[in-house]
């Protein structure tokens, strides 16, 4: 699992969805148990949308016995135009090649519906379609929440880097003209937790720096961005916060160099004015991504966040 999210991590910053009808599951992978926590059961490419001739896909993993549970999507990063819902989705191998479990996987082992998301990328797809297709997958998770033994009530939306964004624009908006399209109307797409690794939070500090501007934004905005800044105000997180706003969990590492840390704390700064609850922990000497330890720690301290907010002490 490190050396796979590794490189999802330190990739560069790296429409209309239609929803058909819900599909039946593919066949389920073996139940998976393990002493470290709850046996779960993996579901792969799962068909939650359409675009065109596109198929969204989405893969699951969920404990096996009980529920229902609360549910976290998982958002892949890579400058909204690469990276692959298998980086959250896949293990990997530790340093004696002995198999690791994925980042989605973790969740589910911990009690929770994890769900690790696909979305249409840039350039062939620009923005909104990203934000409109995560949202179409929450959408449809609520749909369906008594098959995959999910409590509807709970979401959490867990990114990272351009995923972060996306994570942090389920948990702050409600409700934007042309975000919602397609099937599911009636559901909700809004969460009630986020964490957010590294996420850019204000596109319009990119207007300042024109080599990471043309390499990153406009690829995803088109090049009307370099010259109407509010396209990047309505795709900026910073620009939807409220004092309704669900609880949010930053990590940041304080030496990145393509997501500088100041887009973190301005976020932070605004939700606590706001009365939200947030919090931010800087990862010292940290670029765009970590790996090892430090990533064990920053998934455990993002499960006890979530164990707080979605599974309250009776």
């Amino acid at each position: 699992m490190g050396k796979l999210l590794l490189g999802l991590l330190t990739a560069a910053l790296a429409t209309t969805v239609g929803i058909s009808a819900p599909m039946a599951p593919p066949p389920q992978e073996p139940t998976r148990s393990s002493a470290e926590g709850r046996a779960v059961t993996i579901s792969r490419d799962i068909h939650y949308a359409t675009h065109g001739q596109e198929k969204l896909e989405l893969d699951l993993a969920r404990p096996t016995i009980g529920g229902p549970f609360p549910c976290v999507v998982l958002l892949h990063g890579g400058a909204w135009k690469t990276g692959h819902r298998r980086d959250l989705s896949t293990g990997g191998r530790d340093g004696n090649g002995q198999s690791t479990p994925s980042v989605m996987e973790q969740f589910a082992r911990r009690g929770y519906v994890a769900a690790s998301v696909s979305y249409r990328l840039a350039p062939k797809h620009r923005f909104p379609a990203q934000i409109q297709d995560v949202r179409a997958a929450v959408r449809y998770l609520r749909s369906d929440a008594q098959k995959w033994s999910i409590d509807p009530e709970k979401f959490a939306a867990v990114g990272f880097s351009a995923g972060g964004h996306l994570a942090l624009l389920l948990g702050l908006v409600d409700h934007v003209e042309g975000w919602d399209e397609g099937g599911n109307l009636k559901e909700s797409a809004r969460v009630q937790c986020v964490v957010d690794f590294f996420g850019p939070t204000d596109l319009s500090l990119y207007a300042n720096s024109p080599g990471l501007e043309e390499s990153y934004m406009v690829p995803v905005f088109g090049p009307e961005c370099k010259k109407d800044i509010k396209i990047y105000q309505k795709a900026s997180p910073l620009s939807y916060v409220t004092k309704d706003a669900p609880p949010v969990l930053i990590f940041h590492g304080t030496f990145d160099l393509i997501v500088p840390i100041v887009h973190s704390e301005n976020l932070l700064k605004k939700l606590r004015e706001a009365g939200a609850s947030a919090q931010l922990i800087p990862i010292r000497g940290a670029g765009h991504g970590w790996n090892g330890k430090t990533l064990t720690r920053t998934i455990d301290d993002s499960l006890k966040f979530l164990d707080t907010h979605l599974k309250p002490t009776p």
